[in-house]
């Protein structure tokens, strides 16, 4: 088979079944798993895959860039943002993590909700400006430009200063094997000192994540409370979350 062909292979492999398996395909193909390995670093390379040990998953969309996310799925990040503004009670206070999703949340907040939001998105504090009710807390640090978020330790050090009843909380991967990801390793460190504010954390996951992975993991399944999707119930690796006792929350 020539390496083209591999490739196309392992790229099917990856939308039918949602792994690739090194092992697996070399004994399929009668080649070496150098050569499977070989290629998952090619595809790897490109963007096209998710690299993990023993074979590659599939790479999550959300990793572009924040100008190119805002045309991923809007739809569905409309849904995702109408059930989880649902979850902001009269009086309360949320931490509103960054990113595309979370921005239609902060515009899905009724104009008649009397609430305090934290956040460490510019874009967000900015979104939030005209609302009328709505009280507004601003994390400083370094601006990290690919979300529009402000990380590092300046950041996290603010963050241990909240506190709140609710996190929302972006991640660009779901997967069943390697949990709640992210494409970067300190906006996985601000996730988690926001989350650790809160008496209770959901994810926000549009379709588009479910059952992709990233290079940095942000948070055990325990530490969470619930996610929030538009993906279809039945999908395997909604089952498996539900199975460990995380509320799934369906947007649609």
């Amino acid at each position: 088979m020539l390496a083209a062909e591999r490739r196309e292979h392992l790229l099917g492999l990856l939308a039918r079944e949602g792994k690739v398996v090194a092992k697996a395909v070399a004994a399929e193909l009668g080649i070496s798993e150098d050569s499977v390995r070989r290629d998952l670093r090619d595809l790897a390379a490109e963007g096209l895959c998710h690299r993990v040990y023993g074979g590659a998953l599939p790479v999550s969309p959300a990793v572009a860039d924040y100008a190119a996310r805002t045309a991923v799925t809007p739809d569905g990040k409309r849904r995702v943002a109408a059930r989880a503004a649902g979850l902001v009670r009269p009086g309360g206070a949320v931490i509103l993590d960054g990113g595309t999703t979370a921005l239609a949340v902060a515009r899905a907040l009724p104009p008649e909700l009397d609430c305090t939001v934290i956040t460490h998105s510019p874009t967000i504090a900015a979104a939030l400006v005209e609302h009328p009710r709505a009280e507004v807390f601003v994390l400083g640090g370094r601006l990290f430009k690919h979300s529009a978020v402000a990380c590092g330790a300046a950041a996290v050090e603010a963050a241990r200063n909240v506190s709140a009843d609710l996190c929302l909380l972006g991640v660009t991967g779901v997967h069943p094997d390697e949990g709640l990801t992210t494409g970067d390793a300190e906006e996985a460190a601000m996730k988690r000192a926001l989350a650790a504010r809160a008496a209770d954390t959901y994810i926000l996951a549009s379709s588009e994540k479910v059952g992709t992975a990233s290079r940095f993991r942000v948070l055990p399944w325990e530490e969470v409370s619930g996610l929030i999707t538009d993906a279809d119930p039945r999908d395997p690796a909604l089952e498996w979350v539900a199975a460990l006792g995380v509320e799934v929350l369906a947007a649609g």
